[in-house]
C-alpha cells in the first residue's frame, strides 16, 4: 500500500470533514423544523404503546426551590453547607454552595443525593445496611453518610437532595428534607 502525502491526507481530511458537516447540517436543519401534523399524530399514539414509559422528573425551578429551602434552613441554624439536587439517573440538576461551606462539601453533597436517589431511602438509614453488607461503600460514586433524602413520587425516586457541611450526617439530613418538605408547599 502506498503512504499518501501530508498534501493529500490535508485534502481527504477536509473533504470527509466536509461531508460529514454537510449530512450533520441537513440533519440538524431537518430536525430543528416544526414537525408535521401525521408526526405529531404519531408521537400521540406513540404514548400508548406498552415499549414506552413515562417518567416523573423535577423541573429546574423546583429542583431550586428545594436547594434553597435545604440552604435556607441550614443558615437559620448558623450552619454553612453544600446543597445538590440530582435527578434520578443521578446526574446534577442544581448545585447551591453556601457562603463558607468547605471545599469537600460539594462532591459529598453530590455523592450523598446520589445514593439517596439510587437506593431510594434516607443516607442514614443506608449506613446502617454496612453492618451486614460493608462492600456497598465501594459502589462507584456513592458516600453512605447522614445527609442524603430521595425525593419521591408515588412511593418512586425521582430525584435525591443531598447536604453536606454540618458538624453531623443527622444535620445535614434534616437540611435535606426541609428542601424536600418546600416541594409541598
Amino acid at each position: 500500500m502506498k503512504k499518501m502525502s501530508i498534501r493529500a491526507r490535508v485534502v481527504a481530511g477536509t473533504v470527509a470533514a466536509v461531508a460529514i458537516s454537510a449530512g450533520t447540517f441537513g440533519a440538524v436543519s431537518a430536525s430543528a423544523s416544526a414537525p408535521a401534523a401525521e408526526s405529531r399524530a404519531a408521537v400521540k399514539a406513540d404514548t400508548h404503546n406498552r415499549n414506552l414509559q413515562q417518567t416523573t422528573h423535577l423541573t429546574v425551578d423546583a429542583a431550586t426551590k428545594a436547594a434553597q429551602a435545604s440552604l435556607d434552613a441550614a443558615e437559620r441554624a448558623g450552619q454553612r453547607v453544600t446543597v445538590a439536587v440530582v435527578d434520578r439517573n443521578g446526574n446534577t440538576i442544581v448545585t447551591l454552595r453556601g457562603d463558607g461551606a468547605g471545599p469537600q462539601s460539594y462532591e459529598s453533597a453530590e455523592k450523598k443525593a446520589f445514593t439517596a436517589v439510587s437506593w431510594n431511602a434516607p443516607t442514614s438509614e443506608l449506613v446502617k445496611r454496612l453492618e451486614s453488607t460493608p462492600n456497598l461503600k465501594d459502589i462507584p460514586g456513592t458516600l453512605f453518610l447522614g445527609g442524603g433524602a430521595p425525593v419521591q413520587a408515588k412511593g418512586a425516586p425521582i430525584a435525591g437532595i443531598g447536604v453536606a457541611g454540618a458538624p453531623s450526617g443527622a444535620q445535614d439530613e434534616e437540611f435535606a428534607k426541609a428542601g424536600i418538605a418546600a416541594l409541598g408547599r
